[in-house]
């Protein structure tokens, strides 16, 4: 091997064993900036030899510089509340924090100013109250050291997304208004919805005989006095013929009564005729009377049994009690029926029940005059109303007790057979504010809601109280009278999330 190829060999190993050193020792000689920047590093002597990253101080901070002096703000939050904490310096240089007049102030969105006192720490002066979240604010620094004052302004923005009216619309976001409102706890039941058994009416003849027309059929939507069905009944004309004979009766017994008195009181005739006469006639008024009854018993009125003539004794219209739905028909053209026979049932659906299913753990918080909001999934329809029947047995096979709720249902939308759950409200409180569950999204560890001002949302970290299942209660965060984002709010945590917005501090 000739001399010129010796040294190329012996530079190759020279380097390589440096490079080797570095990597091998390179880890411990710096420590890497962190990329979420919330938290103050700990500076080594190493990290005070680096280079700082620009606009960045030593402690990973901002720098803010005005010529030779500067000060470095940083938001500290490891183990502690967040807090400001600054380091002032002149040429790079720690210069002691007691020595600076320090006024910081924050503006954050819809709020006043906030003034941040500090108090002297060893290297540092540090915010004397926690800085809330979001971290989000223009910030003004006035410092004075050695009788010059330096002044800087800046914004750190997280969270905030802008947004116009009209792409809002089109993002099907409401917005809303932060206001007082009343928050139900309350226990929630299931339940079935039943016909109102007191608007139920079972429709029978009253008379045997046999059915020549039944047009009314099952669902049918009736009114009271409509014709069902009629009915050919022998029966009927033994008693329509038993009243006009009643009729013919009085008549005859009215007016020989009247020609007897009058020969009584002409002296013609003996007083006993005339007592007979009179006799007659309180009986044939009896008689017709009871044959009338009879008739109206069947559901005649009296006009139509004064209208009355011999055609169509046998025929009964058997007519509709009460408005309501057909939900049983029983009979058929031709069939032939008794007196007592089930031809429909009929149910006013105007109002109907909600029957719940109650545990005996739960027997004590259910009372009749309770509150109740009954719900059905299926319909996305919901009613309120008072429980009206808590039952006083508990059945032998479900274990179980059962109460009722009477709802109006004019528009028919409450059918029979569906389930429901029912929420029984045990109290209720007025809360200063509170939001619909569909503005709580959840952004890193926060439960926010977007707060709106002018063309820009911004998430508010909310703490949140009492739920009633469709509002709950912020018991910090948000202030009354704030706009917010109520509906489609997961569109701007979309938004941010694709927009990557840091927490770099």
């Amino acid at each position: 091997m000739n001399k010129k190829s010796t040294v190329i060999t012996l530079g190759i190993i020279a380097a390589g064993v440096l490079v080797g050193l570095l990597i091998l020792f390179g880890g411990s000689l710096s420590k890497g900036t962190e990329e979420h920047g919330h938290d103050e590093k700990t500076a080594t002597h190493a990290d005070s030899d680096k280079k700082p990253e620009p606009g960045k101080g030593p402690h990973g901070g901002r720098l803010l510089s005005s010529g030779s002096f500067a000060v470095e703000v940083t938001i500290f939050e490891h183990g502690v509340a967040p807090e400001f904490r600054i380091y002032p310096s002149v040429d790079g240089k720690p210069v002691p924090p007691g020595d600076v007049k320090l006024l910081l102030i924050i503006n954050r969105l819809g709020s006043d100013p906030e003034s941040i006192p500090f108090t002297v720490q060893k290297d540092h002066l540090r915010s004397s109250k926690p800085i809330e979240e979001p971290h989000s604010f223009a910030v003004q620094v006035a410092a004075e050291y050695q009788g010059k004052r330096h002044d800087w302004t800046y914004e750190q923005i997280e969270g905030r997304i802008t947004m116009d009216d009209a792409a809002a619309r089109t993002a099907g976001i409401e917005i809303a208004t932060a206001t007082p409102a009343r928050i139900r706890s309350t226990l929630q039941l299931q339940g079935e919805i039943q016909f109102n058994q007191d608007r139920v009416v079972r429709v029978v003849p009253r008379l045997s005989g046999v059915i020549t027309s039944a047009g009314t059929s099952l669902g049918d939507r009736v009114k009271r006095g409509d014709v069902l069905a009629v009915l050919e009944s022998q029966d009927l004309g033994n008693l329509k013929g038993e009243y006009l004979a009643a009729q013919q009766r009085l008549s005859l017994a009215r007016t020989t009564f009247d020609r007897e008195k009058k020969m009584w009181e002409e002296k013609i005739s003996a007083e006993q005729d005339y007592l007979a006469r009179r006799q007659a006639l309180s009986e044939a008024e009896i008689a017709q009377r009871n044959a009338e009854q009879k008739l109206l018993g069947l559901g005649f009125s009296r006009e139509a049994l004064q209208r009355q003539k011999l055609e169509g004794l046998t025929r009964l219209e058997i007519r509709a009690p009460i408005d309501g739905v057909v939900i049983e028909k029983k009979i058929s053209a031709g069939e032939a029926v008794s007196a007592d026979a089930g031809m429909y049932v009929i149910a006013d659906l105007a109002t109907v029940w909600a029957d719940m299913t109650i545990f005996p753990a739960d027997l004590n918080r259910v009372k009749v005059g309770q509150k109740v909001r009954v719900k059905a999934a299926a319909l996305g329809a919901e009613a309120d109303g008072v429980i009206s029947h808590v039952g006083a047995l508990i059945g032998e096979q479900s274990r179980t007790a059962k109460a009722r709720v009477t709802l109006r249902n004019p528009e028919q939308r409450w059918r029979p057979g569906l389930f429901v759950s029912i929420d029984v409200v045990q109290d209720e409180t007025e809360v200063a504010v509170a939001v619909p569950l569909t503005a709580i999204q959840t952004l890193r560890e926060w439960k926010v809601v977007f707060a709106r001002f002018g063309d820009v949302f911004e998430a508010r970290p909310v703490e949140l109280g009492r739920s009633d299942g469709e509002s709950v209660e912020i018991v910090k965060g948000l202030a009354p009278g704030t706009r917010y984002a109520a509906t489609n709010s997961f569109v701007l945590k979309a938004d941010i999330g694709k927009a990557g917005a840091s927490h770099d501090h």
